[in-house]
């Protein structure tokens, strides 16, 4: 049943009570209008429990904005939603539209930093998220007595003589939840090997980022992957004061897991309101590998919680250590995410006892 205003209603209970289901969550496409972002399309979820959030459909169906209740849980970059159009590709041009956002897709054939791999110039972190979706299709269904709406859209990776990979996404939430899932298919529809490089960018922001703020993880290993992150050591869970002129921190995690795979990470601000933020639920098995960025600066003051199917080096990087992941002629890879609001001490309490049961648990493997 869905859980709304304190209390369970049933389909018919519902049904009863208003005139389109609308009145209480579902799925809205809008089109942006100004400036840089002028025609960008976009879905607009509400959940009823006071959750709502974007998916860019223009823009690799990236998830955009993020709130519960008024409260902002993902950091926005300064160029905002920019129109795929505005794309450089090269070297450091993702930047100049980086929008930041709950979830920037990165891949699909190469993601992290800048290189030359066998002769080609890869810029960062790859094209797909500045890929409109094609045969989009927003829908909603009663399960029972749960009632649940998605948007579901394909985005292609693909030039002549070079790769044809295609992402199938679906982003689907539940009235009356404070969560979301991430669904996506990615198909090598070519006919030769493609490299796989995907990383999920999930950028955590003010107020779920601030002085005292925690990342929640099962972490047995948090390798630093920059300078500054060395030179500070094990703070890597503990978020500071925005700072003049730091650099970015980024550690490499191993993860704890459950038996099936199954592990998790949380960003939360345990000041705010006995604890306000968000988790992010996935499964080893399909991401095996989870970056952390850390950036304290001002205006720069975001944590990236990013789970990713290969460890975070440039791809000729990967080539040459033998660790770069390949998708076969036809051959799918599926992966699933779910990202959910964290609210309350009580909650905070569940986290912080299974983080502790996974690394138990592990210790005992």
């Amino acid at each position: 049943m869905a859980r709304l205003f304190g209390r369970s209603y049933t389909r018919d209970q519902l049904l009863r009570r208003v005139g389109d289901l609308s009145q209480l969550g579902g799925t809205r496409l809008v089109e942006l209008l100004d400036g840089n972002q002028r025609g960008v399309r976009a879905v607009d979820f509400t959940t009823g429990s006071g959750f709502a959030f974007s998916v860019l459909l223009d823009r690799g169906m990236d998830i955009y904005n993020a709130s519960h209740c008024g409260r902002s849980l993902a950091w926005h970059a300064m160029p905002g939603a920019v129109h795929p159009a505005f794309h450089e590709p090269e070297r450091l041009g993702f930047l100049r539209t980086f929008e930041g956002g709950l979830l920037c897709t990165c891949g699909l054939t190469y993601a992290g930093a800048p290189c030359t791999d066998e002769g080609e110039e890869l810029g960062l972190h790859g094209r797909i998220s500045h890929v409109p979706a094609r045969n989009v299709c927003l829908d909603a269904a009663w399960d029972g007595d749960e009632y649940d709406f998605w948007v579901k859209g394909s985005v292609r990776e693909t030039r002549v003589f070079g790769p044809n990979l295609v992402l199938t996404r679906t982003v689907r939430a539940r009235l009356g939840e404070s969560r979301l899932f991430v669904e996506d298919v990615i198909r090598n529809d070519g006919f030769e090997p493609q490299p796989l490089m995907v990383l999920y960018h999930i950028n955590g922001g003010f107020p779920v980022v601030d002085k005292g703020a925690e990342l929640i993880a099962p972490s047995r290993e948090a390798a630093p992957a920059t300078d500054y992150a060395a030179k500070i050591g094990g703070r890597w869970h503990l978020m500071d004061a925005p700072t003049p002129g730091v650099p970015e921190a980024c550690y490499r995690h191993k993860l704890a897991a459950e038996r099936d795979g199954t592990t998790f990470v949380a960003l939360v601000n345990p000041k705010l309101d006995g604890a306000f933020g968000y988790y992010v639920q996935f499964n080893r098995r399909q991401l095996p590998h989870f970056t952390e960025w850390k950036m304290m600066g001002e205006g720069m003051y975001v944590v990236g919680t990013e789970p990713c199917v290969m460890p975070l080096y440039p791809r000729s990087e990967l080539r040459k250590r033998g660790e770069l992941p390949f998708l076969q002629p036809g051959e799918e890879r599926r992966i699933a995410l779910e990202i959910g609001v964290v609210a309350g001490p009580a909650q905070l309490r569940a986290l912080r006892s299974r983080c502790r049961a996974l690394a138990s648990q592990q210790r005992r493997a």
